[in-house]
C-alpha cells in the first residue's frame, strides 16, 4: 500500500458564521493512530466533517492536504477516491442500494478503469469480512443501513473500512451504542486493517474503553476549538480516571464548550 500523510494546519471552521474550530494543527501518517478526545461540544465531529467536506462547515482559514495535495479543493467523492474514509457516528440509510452493490462500487471507484475487482474475488473478500465482523451474510443484500440496528450500522461502517482499505480513516465515535462484545469485534476489524495495510487513523471518542482494544500512538485533547494537550496512550487513561477538570485547571480554561 502507498504511504499517506494527512496534514492539517491552523484550521479554522465556522457554522453559520459561528467559529467552532479555532486553529487546529495535526499530522497523521500511515500506520499512526491518533485519538481525539474532549468534552461534548468542543469541535471533534466538526473536525471530521471539515476533513470530508461537509457543505455545512465552512473552512475560513488554514489548510488540509493529503500527500501534499489540497483536499479543500476536492469534492467529497474526490476525497474518498483519494484515500480518505469517514466512519460515521450516525450512518445514513440509503434505500434502493444494497450493501453489496455499494461496497463493490466504492472499491471500483478507487481503481483504474479496466482494473475493477472481479465478482468472485469481491464475494470471497466480502464473505471473509462478514465472518470476521460476525455479520449475517443476508445483510449484504439488504439496502444500505435500512432497518439496521445501531450496532449493525457501526459494524457495517467497519465492513466498509475493511473492504475499501483507505489510506487515512476518520472514525467518529464508532464505539457509541456498542455492547462490550460488539466493541471488541469492531476494534478487531480496525486493528486487522491497520496491520494489513498500514492504515493511518483519527479516532474520535469519549471513552477509554475503545482505546483498551485499539491502542493509539497519540492522544489529543480538544477544548474551545483547539488542541490544548497531546500525549501518549496514558493521557487517555488519566482522563478516564480524573476527567477533564485537571486539564482545565492546568491551562486556566473556564468554559470549554463551543456548542458544536
Amino acid at each position: 500500500m502507498a504511504d499517506y500523510t494527512l496534514e492539517i494546519k491552523d484550521l479554522h471552521v465556522s457554522i453559520e458564521d459561528k467559529e467552532i474550530l479555532k486553529g487546529v494543527t495535526l499530522t497523521i501518517k500511515s500506520g499512526e493512530f491518533h485519538a481525539i478526545m474532549g468534552p461534548n461540544g468542543t469541535g471533534k465531529s466538526t473536525l471530521a466533517a471539515a476533513i470530508m467536506g461537509h457543505p455545512k462547515y465552512e473552512v475560513t482559514k488554514g489548510s488540509i492536504t493529503l500527500n501534499g495535495e489540497d483536499i479543500l479543493e476536492m469534492e467529497v467523492d474526490e476525497r474518498a477516491r483519494a484515500g480518505v474514509f469517514l466512519g460515521m457516528q450516525y450512518p445514513s440509510e440509503i434505500s434502493g442500494v444494497t450493501t453489496s452493490d455499494f461496497l463493490r462500487s466504492s472499491i471500483n471507484a478507487r481503481r483504474e478503469e479496466g482494473d475493477e475487482i472481479s465478482l468472485m474475488k469481491f464475494i470471497k473478500e466480502m464473505d471473509g469480512a462478514l465472518d470476521e465482523l460476525d455479520i449475517d451474510k443476508n445483510m449484504a443484500q439488504r439496502y444500505l443501513n435500512e432497518g439496521f440496528s445501531g450496532g449493525e450500522k457501526k459494524r457495517n461502517e467497519i465492513l466498509q473500512l475493511m473492504m475499501i482499505q483507505p489510506g487515512i480513516a476518520i472514525l467518529d465515535e464508532i464505539d457509541s451504542g456498542l455492547d462490550i462484545d460488539a466493541l471488541k469485534i469492531v476494534a478487531d476489524g480496525v486493528n486487522k486493517v491497520r496491520e494489513e495495510t498500514g492504515l493511518g487513523c483519527l479516532i474520535i471518542t469519549h471513552y477509554q474503553r475503545l482505546l483498551n482494544y485499539i491502542t493509539p500512538d497519540h492522544v489529543h485533547i480538544i477544548m474551545q476549538g483547539k488542541i490544548v494537550k497531546s500525549g501518549g496512550a496514558d493521557l487517555a487513561k488519566r482522563l478516564e480516571k480524573d476527567g477533564y477538570e485537571w486539564i482545565k485547571e492546568e491551562l486556566g480554561i473556564e468554559d470549554e464548550t463551543v456548542n458544536a
